[in-house]
């Protein structure tokens, strides 16, 4: 007795057959701990270390140009302190060497005036002596007297403080000097007042 193949089943119209899965490749256990820690590849860790390391370097750097700084400005204040010390003592002891040399003609000052009711006559010979020991203070001090007549007109060393007629004397010269000058141009402390002769 022969056996006939037994026949699927015919499949209705419509149905969703299902298709047989296929066989996936599953990862062997522990291929992934072993590409994470000791595997192919760094793992996270492995690529987050040297960046660490180069924060560290870059803080610490950082760090100590910062302290570089502040220290330059506290010795830039320390300076600016010094100096200003300095410059005021230098003051000081320009003022007392000015004083120094300013004492003498007050002391013949008061000589004079002592015997000026013994011998009035004296006055005018002393108050003289005491001018001329003053300008010489003065040109000692850097600061020689200016007052010449006849020469041009300068207005680095003149003030002009009236217009004359004059002619014998040539147009724009120093024909009187109403009030002497002390100093040169460059270091200067009083300019000569001065007439010059009007210019045609």
């Amino acid at each position: 007795m022969s056996t006939q193949p037994q026949q699927p089943d015919p499949v209705p119209e419509g149905a969703v057959t299902e298709e047989p899965e296929q066989e996936r490749d599953l990862p062997a256990p522990g291929a992934a701990e072993a590409r994470g820690t000791g595997g192919e590849g760094p793992g996270p860790d492995a690529a987050g270390g040297p960046a660490l390391a180069v924060l560290d370097e870059q803080a610490a750097a950082l760090a100590e140009l910062e302290d570089r700084w502040r220290r330059a400005l506290a010795d830039l204040e320390n300076l600016r302190k010094r100096h200003a010390r300095e410059v005021e003592r230098e003051r000081a002891a320009e003022r007392a060497r000015t004083a120094a040399a300013l004492l003498p003609v007050i002391d013949n000052l008061e000589l004079a005036l002592s015997h000026a009711e013994a011998d009035p006559g004296s006055i005018v010979e002393g108050v003289k002596a005491i001018r001329d020991q003053a300008v010489n203070t003065l040109a000692q001090l850097g600061y020689e007297r200016q007052g010449k007549t006849g020469v041009p007109f300068d207005p680095a060393r003149h003030e002009v403080v009236g217009v004359v007629e004059d002619p014998e004397a040539e147009p724009g010269t120093v024909v009187q000097v109403l009030r002497p000058g002390y100093g040169d141009p460059g270091n200067q402390l009083r300019p000569v007042a001065v007439a010059v002769a009007k210019r045609e």
